[in-house]
């Protein structure tokens, strides 16, 4: 017997639905409902992007040029402050609600801050204006302290909502910037996560060496740890991405003795480019890429930018040598077993999703192509020696790579010929279709 379409609903399953069943989430609300929309789900990673979140505006401060010095403290009970000495966030009264101060705005509304017009801060890494009031939704506690025009300020929130008015504490006359503590939810991240002090180590020695022009100063309580990280560490790195590769190449042989290292300013668009490279022998290599001092692991255009630089590079320079192989070079040759960091400035950056895994904004492959290809060139010509070696290594990733894609067709042959023709064990299929060279046995 068909079954009955129009047979009444099961007296289980709930049937009003009318006007009344919309529900309508305002202010932070959203947030603590769906939090995997904001910061990519309720696992650690995702803990520790609140972190990112109040870094990064610290960050923006300082690559604005209006803050030296970043401070961030992990206390027990998962409770962590991060502070700048830079402008501090506004208290003023914000125009479009007289009410509410600019900082209870900013801390307690989405998409809301200065970064969307381009002229409190040239390159961010805010994208929509959510970050610091998801971590406000996200927390229990966060308490804001803002020292601005030499006094000091403080509002205090939970679980995104204000506690009371903003406090103006007294004169400040030797202070300046913003201080953010915050101590993320149970509610939403259980009671049995919590902050790792080896990650936000990493995370600040990280920001440090992304720009030169800052002091990260990292305090933990000496209990929470329980590896080698220290309990106070001062970063800071005067030649940017390139010291802290050396850093991490330690003694390791390389192609070639000097890294590869391009700075580029374009003031015109407001863009900068940073890249260090460079080529160990026998090495996996690996790849770190930031787009405004935020991590972008699943690369992205600026990526490709550099790609098509260092494959064009290396291409040209074979040509001028004569190297009849280079022709066949691939980005893929060039980039194996490399150690890499790009790191790109733009203006509104545009990312896959909230959590800024990827870019996509499509002017950073341009912008990179250009600033890297120049350097490039003259890094390979100006010293033909050192020129010629990278080309040999990376004519020999060529040959490694062509190797195992003639294996591959040998086995993509030999196995759809398998039903014609079974060799013995003894005897392997032949990879050259031509006469010389090969022979034929008669069994």
């Amino acid at each position: 017997m068909s079954e009955d379409l129009f047979a009444a609903t099961p007296k289980h399953v709930p049937t009003d639905y009318d006007a009344a069943s919309i529900e309508v989430l305002e202010g932070l609300e959203p947030v603590r409902r769906r939090p995997g929309m904001y910061i990519g789900g309720t696992d650690e990673r995702a803990y520790h992007h609140l972190a990112a979140e109040v870094l990064d505006n610290a960050m923006d401060e300082a690559v604005a040029g209006h803050a030296t010095r970043i401070e961030i403290e992990l206390a027990p009970g998962n409770r962590l402050t991060i502070s700048d000495n830079g402008r501090g966030i506004p208290v003023d009264p914000h125009p479009k609600f007289p009410g509410k101060s600019a900082l209870e705005v900013i801390l307690s509304t989405l998409h809301s801050g200065g970064k969307f017009d381009g002229k409190a801060y040239a390159t961010s890494g805010g994208l929509h204006g959510v970050g610091v009031s998801v971590v406000n939704a996200l927390s229990s506690d966060t308490v804001v302290e803002v020292a601005r025009g030499r006094e000091l300020y403080r509002q205090k929130f939970a679980r995104g909502e204000t506690l009371g008015p903003l406090e103006h504490v007294g004169a400040a006359p030797n202070r300046r910037g913003t201080t953010v503590a915050f101590t993320p939810d149970t509610e939403i991240f259980g009671p049995d996560m919590g902050f790792k002090p080896a990650r936000l180590h990493r995370l600040a020695r990280s920001k440090a060496y992304l720009f030169a022009g800052v002091e990260i100063r990292w305090k933990c309580a000496p209990e929470l740890i329980g590896d080698d990280t220290p309990a106070e560490a001062v970063f800071q790195f005067p030649g940017g991405l390139a010291d802290h590769l050396r850093e991490q190449l330690g003694k390791r042989e390389c192609a070639t003795t000097e890294l590869f290292v391009a700075r580029q300013d374009f003031p015109g668009t407001a863009g900068r480019v940073e890249c260090a490279v460079a080529w160990p022998l026998w090495s996996d290599g690996s790849y770190s890429w930031y787009c405004n001092t935020i991590p972008t692991p699943d690369g992205g255009t600026h990526e490709n930018g550099l790609r098509a630089a260092l494959v064009k590079g290396i291409r040209a320079f074979g040509d001028l040598v004569g190297n009849k192989k280079a022709k066949d070079i691939s980005a893929e040759d060039v980039m194996t077993g490399s150690e890499l960091m790009l790191s790109v400035f733009i203006r509104d950056p545009q990312f896959q999703s909230q959590t800024k895994d990827r870019l996509t904004s499509p002017e950073a492959a341009t912008l990179v192509e250009r600033a890297v290809r120049d350097h490039f060139d003259h890094f390979l010509s100006d010293n033909m020696d050192r020129g010629k070696a990278l080309l040999s290594y990376v004519v020999e990733r060529m040959d490694e790579r062509l190797a195992r894609k003639a294996e591959r067709e040998v086995k993509r042959k030999t196995a759809t010929s398998a039903r014609k023709l079974r060799l013995p064990g003894k005897l392997t299929d032949c990879s050259s279709n031509g006469p010389e060279g090969t022979e034929i046995f008669i069994v």
